[in-house]
């Protein structure tokens, strides 16, 4: 596990801009914390290190968004169910087609499996900061972690 500060959102989003350029089709990301913590800022930035096509948009009230590149990126938000709405969204279907990545993630718990990268958003009291906790169960997710805790210097 290693723990990275941000302080800003343009690191957030660097942060998940140099995961992303590591992950790989059947990566599941599952990000966890409080609303407003950073969990679709760092989304937006795998999905941009992934080389995904198009405006990468919160995917709060379609549930599922889909973003086409080299590798697909499912970019999926829970926020709006319970946990006993996630088994109908099908979510299994998805896991091997691109990188798939769940905000609010706990409430899909049963389907986190590896190659699995958690990324935990701690609460902070700086408005800006951000305590981003990550591990890693599987090749992908492991490469991205390592690549990241080696190289990881903010902006």
């Amino acid at each position: 596990m290693i723990t990275i500060t941000t302080h800003s959102e343009d690191e957030t989003f660097e942060v998940g801009r140099r995961l992303g350029r590591y992950l790989r089709r059947g990566d599941l990301v599952a990000l966890t914390g409080e609303l407003g913590s950073g969990k679709t800022i760092l989304a937006r930035g795998i999905a941009v290190g992934l080389d995904a096509q198009g405006y990468i948009a919160s995917p709060t009230f379609t549930l599922i968004r889909e973003y086409r590149g080299p590798t697909p990126v499912y970019h999926v938000d829970l926020y709006r169910l319970e946990r006993a709405e996630v088994a109908d969204l099908g979510l299994e279907e998805l896991l091997d087609r691109g990188v798939t990545v769940i905000e609010w993630a706990e409430k899909a718990a049963d389907l986190l499996r590896p190659p699995l990268l958690r990324i935990e958003f701690a609460p902070v009291s700086g408005l800006e900061d951000r305590i981003i906790l990550l591990s890693a169960e599987g090749p992908g997710p492991h490469a991205a972690v390592r690549a990241l805790a080696a190289a990881w210097t903010p902006a």
